[in-house]
């Protein structure tokens, strides 16, 4: 092997990222819809972003944590995709040990604020469905900034306790399996006991089944709610679909993960392996905006209402444009 990613008295200097060895005959179409992706990422949630600063009709609880989970899509997508451009245009794929430990933390901080994101908002559609009297008292602003920090700071601290303790095994070897560096693929090729990233990694995971439990609770009460009545409905309709459809997206995505990280078969081949390891950093960051956008009349209308003004800006400047040269 190359010296490089030699281990160096027991410790490992560079990690090589063997996924990429399925990809040398495509590595250029794979450049080229990895630069799409990250753009369509950046443009859609960037528009969702955008959209609702601008509108101070949207300035409400459901659509600044909207906002919020379109800026966690472009945190993640920024941990991922420039470096994974670079290595599909590089001869040998190497990361950096530390490099390797904050792409952990970045692309799985990322998730786990998703999921938090997404409680906050089954709270907030729980609260405006089935008490909606006190829905202004209880979501203060105080409120949503307290919601909002702990979204960030509580996914933050378990990322930080997972690397922190993967950062203490000696490792045997320096092969990563994968497109990019995930915690489990560090963590099997340690020399020594893994015991306690494995519990670790098991209490995380605990903590996430909570949430999803607390959001199916959270809907369960809002399903006997909104059926009492034709507006709890048609509010129901319109603010819980999408939420519902990008909870399931980031499930199913997350799910895949973990399944294909802890049980990836031998039998399965190198591509759909790497199918599987990237997709809930494809799928998510883009439909997630897409469903709301759609979905939800407020943001659709104000985005169409932009989009036309910034259609006819462009028109009249090109007729001003023609109209100077001729």
């Amino acid at each position: 092997g190359s010296p490089r990613m030699s281990n160096v008295s027991g410790t490992v200097l560079y990690f090589s990222l063997s996924g990429f060895s399925a990809t040398t005959n495509y590595r250029a179409v794979l450049f080229s819809l990895t630069l799409l992706c990250y753009f369509l990422i950046v443009f859609v949630n960037m528009s969702l972003i955008l959209t609702i600063i601008f509108d101070r009709n949207l300035h409400e609880p459901m659509y600044i944590f909207l906002g919020v989970l379109c800026f966690n899509g472009l945190y993640g997508a920024a941990g991922f995709y420039p470096r994974f451009a670079f290595d599909l245009l590089s001869d040998i794929q190497v990361i950096s040990y530390v490099g390797c430990l904050l792409q952990v933390f970045a692309i799985y901080s990322n998730v786990k604020v998703d999921y938090t994101i997404l409680v906050v908002m089954a709270y907030d559609r729980y609260v405006a469905i089935c008490r909606p009297l006190e829905y202004h008292s209880v979501m203060s602003v105080r409120k949503i900034a307290v919601l909002l920090m702990l979204c960030w700071i509580v996914p933050m601290s378990t990322d930080v306790a997972v690397v922190t303790l993967t950062s203490r095994l000696k490792l045997c070897s320096s092969k990563i399996d994968k497109l990019y560096c995930d915690n489990w693929s560090v963590v099997k090729l340690a020399c020594g006991s893994t015991k306690a990233n494995d519990i670790l990694g098991l209490i995380v995971i605990s903590f996430y089944i909570c949430h999803f439990l607390c959001i199916a609770l959270s809907y369960t009460q809002l399903v006997k709610t909104a059926l009492n009545s034709k507006e709890g409905r048609r509010k129901f309709i319109q603010t819980c679909m999408p939420h519902l459809f990008c909870l399931f997206n980031v499930t199913t995505a997350l799910l895949f993960d973990v399944m294909y990280s802890r049980y990836g078969s031998a039998s399965m081949t190198q591509n759909l392996k790497n199918f599987m390891a990237i997709q809930f950093l494809i799928f998510p960051p883009i439909m997630n905006p897409v469903i709301y956008g759609l979905i939800l009349t407020k943001i659709r209308n104000r985005m169409i209402y932009l989009m036309k003004k910034v259609s006819l800006y462009i028109l009249m400047n090109v007729l001003t444009e023609i109209h100077f040269i001729t």
